[in-house]
């Protein structure tokens, strides 16, 4: 009788067992955790290019699919190209206002707000894209720049760059200075003072622009980046003359702009997603150019008859002075242009000397082996 007794007590006892266990509810847990959903975040960003243009275009796409996927889907971010959300110009505005979350632009295009934000898009006979990122990221210069921005609510990432572009596209040839006075050219930010000093008109367009103005006449000249998207473009249509070398922009840094609000709201991890993605997308931009330039330069000339002139010395000789000239006359004319250009030539100096022992010595040793 007992052992029939403890039967039906162990059997009871193990049917417990199995409807907590159905139910979730176990004898060795009383109670159960669930992770709590993350928030996820939808942001905007629009930048001063046509959507998904070579180059340029692509980068904020790059940038926004890194995010994504480093973020597991809890930040998404859509791309906007020039003129369907905000115009190309007015990227940095919707970012500081916070109609948009984010942009993708050319420091360059604010020296209206900020005089100093030329000197984070490219300065004439200026460091090239190695000197530049070194700057930025190890010698104070995206503390500057942030500095030049924190009164906006924005704040600024190198968004990637284009190395050195070409001098740019000319209807007529130019010989001599005396070809450059009056003539009309698209050309911003630093460079395009310098132009204007040495008796150019410099004009303000967008890229979308470019083309439908050089082939209508409303401009002479054009420069916009290089072979790879110069060549998208279409520009050997509109004018028949190439110009090198690209002394007005050396190594032209672009910008992500991220609204400060919005960056803040975000968790740490979030922000240290954006922070990485974008130093992922400004050297991703660079390989692209550096691949992609040689193979367009190719189809310009043997494909298209482009052709391919270097600006003469007299040429150059008058932008270096002009460059020395304007750079003088920003610094008297901004204390914070001055600061900020301060740490730039400080950089700036130290760095050609080391080059001028590595980079360059390399260069020159390395042109004997190759074809002329």
């Amino acid at each position: 009788m007992l052992m029939n007794v403890c039967g039906r007590v162990m059997v009871a006892t193990l049917l417990a067992w199995v409807l907590a266990a159905c139910s979730g509810d176990s004898p060795q847990s009383n109670s159960t955790t669930t992770a709590a959903p993350q928030q996820t975040y939808e942001w905007k960003l629009v930048t001063s290019w046509p959507k998904n243009f070579p180059g340029l275009g692509r980068a904020p796409e790059t940038f926004a699919k890194y995010v994504e996927r480093m973020s597991g889907g809890r930040l998404t971010i859509k791309v906007y190209g020039a003129g369907e959300l905000v115009p190309g110009f007015e990227v940095f505005d919707a970012v500081s206002s916070g109609t948009v979350q984010m942009g993708h632009s050319g420091a360059y295009y604010w020296k209206g707000k900020a005089p100093a934000a030329q000197i984070f898009g490219a300065i004439p006979f200026g460091m090239n894209v190695q000197e530049f990122n070194g700057w930025l990221h190890y010698g104070g210069g995206l503390a500057l720049w942030r500095e030049v921005y924190e009164p906006f609510g924005v704040i600024p990432f190198a968004g990637g760059n284009t190395g050195v572009q070409m001098a740019g596209w000319f209807k007529k040839e130019i010989n001599s200075i005396e070809d450059m006075q009056g003539l009309k050219m698209r050309i911003p930010g630093l460079g395009g003072e310098v132009f204007k000093k040495v008796g150019g008109v410099p004009v303000a367009l967008t890229g979308g622009e470019l083309f439908t103005s050089l082939q209508s006449g409303a401009i002479d000249a054009t420069e916009w980046v290089g072979p790879y998207n110069d060549l998208a473009f279409g520009l050997y249509k509109a004018a028949d003359y190439y110009y090198y070398s690209g002394w007005h922009e050396p190594g032209a840094t672009l910008e992500f702009t991220v609204n400060k609000a919005a960056y803040e709201a975000l968790p740490e991890d979030l922000q240290a997603i954006i922070e990485v993605a974008a130093r992922a997308a400004n050297q991703d931009m660079l390989d692209e150019y550096t691949a992609r330039n040689y193979e367009a330069m190719q189809a310009l000339v043997e494909k298209h008859g482009v052709q391919l002139r270097a600006l003469p010395e007299d040429v150059m000789d008058a932008l270096r002075e002009a460059t020395e000239q304007v750079m003088a006359e920003q610094v008297a004319a901004d204390p914070v242009f001055a600061k900020v250009y301060a740490s730039y030539k400080a950089f700036q100096d130290g760095i050609w000397k080391f080059h001028a022992l590595s980079e360059q010595e390399y260069y020159k040793n390395r042109q004997q082996y190759q074809e002329p």
